[in-house]
């Protein structure tokens, strides 16, 4: 599986969009990741394919970004698959 085409901001509404929904294994990923302490340096090279080195404003953004709305998908989001 090769590296799913990002936006450098995740989305920052209050319902669940169709990137979102092309993003949802990104989510899962940053949250195991954080989950395990894992160094933010590392993850978004692994997650993202970005260099933190060569881009780290651009690096920080979108992990900072991503992993915001990984967890609001987790405390919100999540509502959205619970209706009918």
């Amino acid at each position: 599986m090769g590296i799913p085409v990002f936006d450098d901001h995740a989305p920052d509404v209050p319902y669940v969009t169709a990137y979102d929904e092309r993003h949802h294994h990104t989510y899962w990923r940053l949250l195991d990741a954080a989950e395990e302490k894992a160094d933010w340096q590392e993850v978004v090279r692994i997650i993202f394919g970005l260099d933190p080195t060569a881009e780290p404003d651009r690096a920080q953004t979108v992990y900072d970004s991503h992993l915001a709305r990984a967890r609001w998908m987790c405390e919100s989001g999540y509502r959205h698959y619970l209706r009918s």
